[in-house]
């Protein structure tokens, strides 16, 4: 059986507001304190979640928790905002219904990191892809932007919200989210100018000075001191915890991950410090002639660098700050501002440039994180308001009316769409509708947006007005048309319920809102609902060169000039309230009510009085009076009945029928009254919580019961075990134990036979020995007597042929063992397998000189085999040409030796891949088997020319060493004979055949260093082909060569050269060239 939890488990206090008994303001804070000092900071009401600031961290974020709390019942784990979350985001995945989730709570009750701890949860469970973690991401850090342009810190809350926020996340139908749109209300821009003693502007003012770079700040005229700029307020700089150098790094990232471009991002921060620089222009007075006064700019400084910043001409701007000109239909006047008025245009000025940058960039992150589909969308809203704000001194404000207006309007949707959802649940479960009595608060709304007799109509009435306009006008109409209402309260009130009451000042008015009475000053109220900007500083801004401030200042547009009113801050917050909870209406609503537990920031302490406070004007206590007038406790059948179960004999501890049937036998074997349930169609209604507790406490008492039982049979279930498995470990025991006694007795029986039986074989043996011993002798003494006889009769016999032939067996036994040793011998002293190896075993004895001398000659040859068998064809073909050599030359040439180690080469030039002879070797159409530069001596004078030397098997071709042409070609045919010296030089003279084309300018007479390889190509060349004559080689010092006509005489002579060590040619007359060679070493 599988084992759930519920909320009702391991509960600390309450953990649902619909289940404390009794109900009592004192016993509801009494359970919220018990909770909160044990870290549980969340409690239901119903399906509403109340939240306590903890103001430190909680491990109950984790991942764990998040895979905890997913696909899971509302009320099945204690209270958590991932129980909420999990419902609404499961209702939009599966049931298709669009959601809304409500944060509400004054300033400092944690409502911006609930409704982070939403989004998070939910894009934790979402589906998961390149795609939808982009939109995921940048969902995530739309929040970091507007966090430092709206929020602010302030006495209450160190990162305050200070404008209302409202995001629509839309889905697919897989429940993957595809973009979302942002909705912000009521900026509080008065902060701009100036804020309450303990507090600070808005962040990006803060984290813009101490993160931007020197550069960026150079560029923006910006100072790093705060205390250089009249909008900063300093005794509140600096705040603990909070590092605006990181934050501003951290801001930048969201801002391109969101997708705004560089130079988006670059006009952004101009604008903030055209802000920054527009609270530093301060105005001095002037009196004209006429007598009035006008104001002057004392340093133009900021004013000028504000200018570049926005690119508006500093003169336009100068006037805008100095004249006011009013139009009417047919005629425009312009009328000076003094001092006063001009710091009221600065301040306006400087509110409304902030506020709409900040409306522009809700409207920029709405362009990035939209929907790209077209498609219908699934919607979940989150929406994070200011709760009622009601401030103990009075310094309440049209701030506070205003925003106490929306929480009015909220409260009226949350009574009626939590009545509404009551009533669709009694009539899908077939329950009858019970009539809940409850406060509405629609006297109050209408009281305030009413179209005619409304605060805000008489507000925008009193605005519109001609004539003198004040706050006191405004509560004098007030005061006139009020008067007789019963939730509105004044000094001058015609109700005589309040005429004793001298606790309310002239200047204010009373307003008994759903939360308790709030006391307002009118002071300032017609000022903040006019929020008006002159038309001229509004066309000065127009002009600008800047990308942002005309898309900001739309109505500075010469062009479209509109002369009537803008709408009142009052009508655009009215307006926007009833888009909202029109938008509200058509959507599932959850609730998170946020509590800050205290106003020091600091864990761990409940201050009552503030609690109580802020639990009146949430109305917990009517939620939970709302939610208690029906049925205070409801459950499926199925788990109703497995989690009590165990109090009917019947139904445990299996119930095999309905689960309904199951519940209803359960109900009445408890014997629980009939009016304190009713059964719904899948559903079991409780009415009042003392039913619930009492069932709870049956089913702790039965769990103690079963608990005992359980106990019981587990041990004697355990004393049982412990007895088995004693009693089977004796019995192991004792086995083994007799075991081992009898392989004892066994060894010494054992032992003891063994002894016996060698006693006995020993004797046997013993026995046995000495017949053994007897009978050898005698067989020995048989045996020797036998041999002595047959002996002699042997030697008698041996007699007489011992002389005539033992002489030569001896000589055939003693040449035998000699040859077997020679053999022996000179096995083991073998030389080594190098050819060339001269050395070989000296022989032993003189008869074996033919053997021996035989025997060098097998293992030479044999060993030369063996050599020659690891050649391959090329190397071969070397060697054969060497060998040839050496029958030509050998002992017959001087150059011979030093010729011998050198290898043949045959293309010394590479004439086939050298691109420089790629022509010349085109020219020749057969394989090259020689290429080499020789030199060809001129009978003129004896000098060589080079020329490039190429050999073929069918002819020889000289050519011109550097162009390459072809000087000569010669078939092989037409060579006669080569003729060369004795000595140690590289001439040669190739005679060709009398009467051949290739004879007629005679035969060439050359040098090369490669004489001998050259010669013996040729001749091996002439000695394979067939059809030729052996060529003759002829080796002489003295030599006739056919030069054309003439034949010459080449005669080597040995003597020392001029020139070194070089052989050297001398042409000594017509028939005679002389060719001297270096005598050798």
């Amino acid at each position: 059986m599988e084992v759930k939890t519920s909320l009702l488990d391991n509960m600390i206090g309450v953990g649902d507001m619909v289940l404390l008994e009794p109900l009592s303001e004192d016993s509801f804070l009494e359970n919220l304190r018990n909770r909160f000092d044990h870290n549980e900071i969340y409690t239901y009401i119903g399906s509403v979640v109340i939240s306590m600031n903890p103001y430190r961290s909680l491990p109950i974020y984790t991942p764990d928790k998040v895979e905890e709390y997913r696909n899971r019942n509302f009320y099945e784990l204690s209270p958590h905002i991932y129980a909420l979350a999990d419902e609404a985001y499961r209702s939009l995945r599966d049931q298709d219904k669009d959601q809304c989730i409500l944060i509400t709570g004054e300033s400092g009750a944690g409502k911006t990191e609930a409704s982070k701890l939403v989004m998070s949860y939910v894009a934790a469970v979402c589906g998961k892809g390149q795609e939808v973690n982009k939109v995921k991401e940048q969902l995530l850090q739309s929040n970091p932007v507007l966090e430092a342009f709206g929020n602010a810190k302030t006495v209450r809350n160190d990162n305050s919200s200070r404008f209302g926020k409202y995001m629509d996340i839309e889905f697919d139908f897989k429940g993957d989210p595809l973009g979302g749109v942002i909705s912000n209300y009521l900026l509080e821009k008065s902060r701009v100018v100036k804020q309450p003693r303990g507090e600070r502007n808005f962040h990006v003012f803060y984290q813009l000075l101490s993160g931007a770079s020197d550069d960026t700040l150079k560029k923006l005229k910006l100072n790093r001191d705060l205390s250089k700029y009249n909008y900063l307020s300093l005794d509140s700089a600096a705040v603990n915890g909070l590092d605006d150098a990181a934050n501003f790094r951290t801001v930048r990232n969201a801002m391109q991950i969101v997708g705004f471009m560089e130079d988006e991002v670059q006009s952004v921060l101009e604008l903030v410090a055209a802000v920054l620089k527009l609270g530093n222009i301060e105005f001095k007075p002037e009196s004209r002639c006429n007598g009035t006064d006008e104001s002057r700019i004392k340093d133009k400084n900021d004013l000028k660098e504000m200018c570049e910043l926005l690119g508006i001409e500093q003169s336009v701007l100068e006037r805008a700050f100095s004249y006011r000109t009013v139009e009417a239909k047919l005629e425009k006047v312009s009328t000076t501002l003094n001092v006063a008025q001009a710091y009221y245009a600065r301040d306006a000025l400087a509110k409304n440039l902030y506020s709409r940058l900040f409306s522009w960039l809700v409207t920029r992150i709405n362009e990035s994180i939209k929907a790209q589909t077209k498609s219908r969308h699934k919607v979940m809203g989150v929406l994070d308001i200011y709760g009622f704000e009601i401030f103990e001194d009075g310094d309440n404000s049209f701030e506070q009316f205003i925003i106490n207006y929306c929480n009015e309007k909220l409260q009226q949707i949350f009574i009626e769409l939590t009545l509404r959802e009551e009533q669709e649940e009694y009539v899908r479960e077939g329950i009858e509708w019970t009539n809940i009595e409850y406060f509405n608060n629609a006297i109050i709304c209408d009281l305030i947006e009413n179209h005619q007799n409304g605060i805000l109509a008489m507000l925008d009435e009193e605005c519109l007005r001609p004539g003198t306009v004040t706050d006191e006008t405004f509560l004098d109409k007030l005061n006139t048309i009020c008067a007789e209402h019963q939730h509105f309260e004044s000094r001058l009130s015609k109700n005589s319920k309040f005429l004793t009451d001298h606790s309310l000042p002239h200047n204010c008015f009373r307003i008994q809102h759903y939360a308790g009475k709030v006391l307002y000053r009118v002071e300032g109220f017609v000022d903040k609902n006019n929020d008006l900007l002159y038309r001229d500083l509004s066309q000065a801004m127009y002009k600008a060169t800047h990308s942002l401030i005309k898309q900001l200042f739309p109505e500075g547009n010469p062009g479209k000039v509109n002369l009537k009113r803008p709408p009142t801050a009052g009508f655009q917050f009215k307006a926007s309230v009833g888009t909202l909870m029109r938008n509200l209406q058509t959507k599932n609503p959850n609730y998170i009510r946020c509590i800050k537990p205290n106003d020091k920031k600091a864990s761990h302490i409940f201050t009552e009085s503030l609690v109580r406070h802020q639990a009146r004007y949430l109305g917990l206590m009517e939620n939970v009076r709302v939610r208690r007038a029906g049925y205070a406790f409801r459950q499926a059948y199925e788990p109703c009945l497995e989690r009590y179960k165990m109090l009917c004999k019947r139904t445990w501890p299996h119930w095999r029928g309905p689960a309904r049937e199951g519940v209803e036998v359960l109900m009445a074997d408890l014997q629980v009254p009939a009016d304190e349930f009713s059964y719904g169609r899948s559903k079991i209604f409780i009415r009042n919580p003392r039913t619930l507790f009492f069932l709870e406490e049956r089913r702790r008492q039965c769990l103690q019961d079963l608990a005992t039982l359980i106990q019981k049979i587990y041990r004697g279930w355990k004393c049982r075990s412990q007895f088995l498995l004693l009693k089977k470990s004796q019995i192991v025991v004792a086995a083994w134990y007799r075991r081992y006694a009898q392989q004892k007795k066994y060894q010494k029986i054992k032992s003891a036979t063994t002894v016996v039986q060698s006693y006995t074989r020993g004797w046997q043996a013993r026995k046995l020995l000495r017949e053994l011993k007897y009978q050898k002798r005698c067989e020995e003494a048989v045996t020797t007597i036998a041999a002595f006889w047959h002996g002699t009769q042997v030697r008698r016999e041996y007699r007489k042929f011992f002389r005539a032939n033992a002489g030569k067996k001896i000589y055939e036994f003693t040449i035998q063992r000699i040859m077997q040793k020679y053999f022996l011998g000179l096995k083991s002293t073998m030389p080594s397998m190098s050819p060339i190896e001269k050395n070989w075993p000296a022989r032993p004895y003189i008869f074996l000189d033919g053997v021996h001398t035989a025997l060098r000659r097998i293992f030479h040859l044999w060993r030369c085999k063996k050599y020659r068998s690891q050649f391959t064809e090329e190397k071969k073909a070397v060697y054969e040409e060497k060998l040839e050599a050496s029958e030509i030359f050998k002992d017959k040439k001087a150059l011979y030796p030093s010729s011998v180690s050198q290898p043949f080469k045959g293309d010394y030039l590479e004439i086939s891949k050298n691109p420089k002879y790629q022509k010349l070797n085109s020219a020749v159409d057969e394989k090259v088997l020689l290429a080499d530069v020789v030199n060809k001596i001129n009978r003129a004078n004896g000098k060589g020319t080079a020329r490039i030397f190429l050999l073929t098997k069918k002819s020889f071709v000289l050519a011109d060493q550097k162009t390459g042409q072809v000087k000569a070609s010669v078939p092989l045919p037409d060579l006669t004979s080569v003729s060369v010296s004795t000595q140690s030089d590289g001439f040669f003279a190739l005679r060709l055949k009398e009467g051949s084309a290739s004879a007629i300018k005679g035969d060439f007479l050359l040098s090369s260093e490669h004489l001998i390889e050259i010669i013996t190509k040729i001749h091996r060349i002439g000695a394979t082909a067939a059809d030729r004559e052996q060529l003759n080689i002829d080796i002489s010092d003295e030599f006739l060569v056919q030069f054309k006509q003439d034949k010459v005489c080449v005669k080597f002579i040995e003597g020392a050269p001029k020139n070194g060590n070089s052989v050297s040619c001398k042409r000594k007359n017509n028939r005679l060239l002389e060719v001297s060679v270096p005598t050798s070493p």
